[in-house]
């Protein structure tokens, strides 16, 4: 292995080159995914970014909003430029992530990640909105989407045997970023509060370092396989599952084939249905259960769906290793939109258990949604760009990000404009998410092994 005396950092086989992370014998694939998880559980904190809303109020006037305090309206663009920037970066960063590999991207991200942080807690002091924009938004915007796909299709190349796996663990990650992250804001905020501070600043600067810290750890960790490794004792089956290619797709000619566009609508829509929802959740079930659920019980259910969310990433990506990439998503779209159909009826029942079961399940396919995709990639243009590819995918999530809570949110108050109950205002919107799975039905349907012209040939596939 390349070591940092024998090059330049910055130089071709320097220590963050491509060619200085391929592991050596003896290494145990078995280190990746905590390494994965380093940076993955840092980045899913933007889920929990929420919890500086209210105190971000309260910059000047300390204890109430002040005049010249910002507004929640304001603020609210900080998440939504940072998940903007997690799509670009992430679509555009591809072909780089491919030729430099991942240390070098993962180290990036957590330059980009811990500094937006660092010049934000600077936007705090100065109380410049644009340096919040900036420095999360968009600096740490990048680092999101650097951070997300960079483990990935490393995972992948270690465990050819087990891809679903593999990636349900460090996205699974990111699902669990927040239940980390939010509480743990709260009590710095609490920690650093005075008379004439929120503490959000100083907790953006000890945010921002223990991140940069935990990325770069991960960073430093991450190792790729030597060229044609295999784990010992695996051969690939040989009567191996047709829509699983021995063969690689460069990451512009999977852009000329109709297998990318079905599957960036198989994942559009699986997280439409999904993050309408989310977003909604503590209102959706006030409002179906008035008389019997309280604001507290309420947050409880949230929480219940964000553990489902984690925990669908790994069970669900895992399972796909068993029954297939295409046959989970077959499951997801069936199960999920016969739940959709019937969730309505279970709040007109009265049926609290069964309401919160069946949107415990939906959420757990979202997020499995997520961590099944990586791998349906690799299956299906193999793993030479799988995670430039799986970048450019992810432009459905953002895509996503605005289609369903508009659905679920307009459609709702055209609803209630109209005489409708509370009650079953989600009614109509509930029944046409269940109609976009159906269509996500037909999309996955589509699906078919790519084919062979769009194939890298012979020497290049050794090359990469």
């Amino acid at each position: 292995m390349t070591s940092i005396n024998q090059g330049a950092a910055h130089g071709p086989h320097g220590f963050f080159s491509k060619e200085a992370t391929v592991a050596r014998p003896g290494f145990s694939r078995w280190m990746v995914p905590p390494a994965a998880l380093a940076v993955h559980l840092c980045i899913g904190q933007a889920y929990a970014f929420s919890v500086f809303n209210a105190p971000l109020t309260k910059i000047v006037g300390i204890t109430q909003s002040a005049p010249d305090d910002w507004s929640l309206t304001t603020l609210g663009w900080i998440f939504s430029l940072a998940i903007v920037f997690l799509g670009l970066s992430a679509a555009f960063a591809g072909k780089w992530l491919e030729k430099v590999g991942p240390r070098r991207t993962m180290f990036t991200a957590a330059c980009c990640f811990g500094g937006g942080f660092l010049v934000s807690a600077l936007g705090v002091y100065l109380h410049q909105i644009a340096l919040l924009y900036l420095g999360y938004g968009v600096i740490g915007g990048i680092g999101l989407g650097l951070g997300y796909v960079s483990p990935v299709s490393t995972l992948i190349r270690w465990f050819p045997d087990r891809r679903g796996m593999a990636t349900g663990m460090a996205i699974m990650g990111f699902g669990g970023g927040a239940m980390i992250a939010a509480p743990g804001s709260v009590a710095l905020m609490n920690y650093f509060k005075s008379t004439t501070s929120t503490g959000v600043a100083e907790t953006f600067v000890v945010l921002g370092v223990v991140y940069f810290i935990s990325m770069t750890i991960g960073a430093l960790a991450i190792r790729i396989p030597p060229a044609d490794w295999k784990p010992a004792g695996w051969t690939p089956p040989v009567t191996a599952n047709r829509m699983i290619t021995k063969n690689h797709v460069h990451i512009d000619q999977a852009l000329k084939t109709p297998q990318f566009y079905l599957l960036w609508l198989v994942l559009f829509l699986n997280v439409t249905a999904g993050i309408g929802v989310l977003g909604q959740a503590s209102v959706m079930i006030q409002e179906s259960f008035k008389a019997s659920i309280t604001a507290g019980a309420a947050a409880g259910f949230v929480g219940l769906l964000s553990l489902f969310n984690m925990g669908g990433r790994f069970v669900w990506a895992s399972a796909s290793d068993w029954i297939g990439r295409k046959n989970t998503y077959f499951v997801f779209f069936v199960l999920g939109a016969v739940l959709y159909y019937l969730v309505p009826q279970f709040a007109r029942a009265g049926n609290v258990a069964l309401f919160v079961a069946a949107y415990c399940l939906i959420l757990s396919m979202y997020g499995g949604g997520f961590a099944t995709i990586p791998a349906y990639l690799a299956d299906m243009f193999g793993t030479a760009f799988v995670g430039g590819i799986h970048g450019r995918l992810l432009t459905a999530w953002a895509a996503a990000g605005i289609a369903g809570p508009v659905l679920v949110n307009y459609i709702r108050a055209y609803e209630v404009a109209q005489g409708v109950a509370k009650a079953d205002a989600y009614t109509m919107t509930l029944h046409i998410m269940a109609v976009l799975l159906v269509i996500g039905f037909l999309c996955n349907l589509l699906v078919k092994r790519v084919n062979e012209r769009h194939h890298m040939d012979t020497a290049a596939q050794t090359a990469s």
